[in-house]
């Protein structure tokens, strides 16, 4: 029982250094791992009670009444200059007026589009994408780090985004082209 209490389906949220098709390597643990962040609307009510919810419950059941002070918590406050990355001030997009956490898995998420259907192909599902994510929370206790993480389980892509990668769309970038270019057009290579 106490399992179902820590797994959460969100509502629709944002992704964030997507790396959910192939690992990456974690510098702090030296493992390889699939992670993501995700921003959380804040009026996203629902979502948010559950995901309280889910850290309370990982903390009972680690450490029942005796919670440890100075406990690392999984989601941070993209409104609070304390809980933001030192590249970015309060109020910045894209995390104003959302919750972010990072959440990640040893192995592969299962993703699934609006259809339920298998996404295979990277390009369908970026940083920027929103998204639904099955995610379970957990207590740990490592060489003195004390708090409460949240695990990858599946993903539902949603819809697309802006980019926040700092990389644009190929479809963004250019328009239809109607018409050729004569051959008495001076090509951009040919330039000295």
């Amino acid at each position: 029982m106490a399992t179902q209490q820590r797994k959460v389906v969100t509502g629709e949220v944002r992704g964030s250094y997507v790396n959910v098709f192939n690992t990456r390597l974690n510098d702090l643990s030296g493992k390889e791992e699939y992670s993501m962040m995700i921003l959380i609307p804040k009026e996203d009510k629902e979502t948010v009670a559950h995901l309280k919810k889910a850290i309370k419950a990982a903390i009972d059941d680690k450490w029942g009444a005796k919670c440890p002070a100075n406990l690392r918590h999984p989601m941070r406050d993209g409104d609070s200059e304390a809980d933001l990355p030192d590249t970015v001030a309060a109020g910045e997009e894209p995390y104003a007026g959302h919750y972010f956490m990072n959440l990640k898995s040893f192995q592969k998420p299962g993703i699934v589009d609006v259809n339920v259907q298998p996404v295979i192909d990277e390009s369908d599902f970026r940083s920027g994408d929103y998204c639904r994510v099955s995610i379970n929370a957990y207590a740990y206790d490592q060489k003195g780090n004390k708090g409460v993480a949240f695990g990858l389980n599946n993903i539902q892509v949603l819809r697309k985004g802006q980019s926040l990668g700092g990389v644009s769309r190929a479809e963004n970038d250019f328009d239809v082209v109607t018409q050729r270019r004569h051959d008495d057009e001076m090509h951009f290579l040919d330039a000295a």
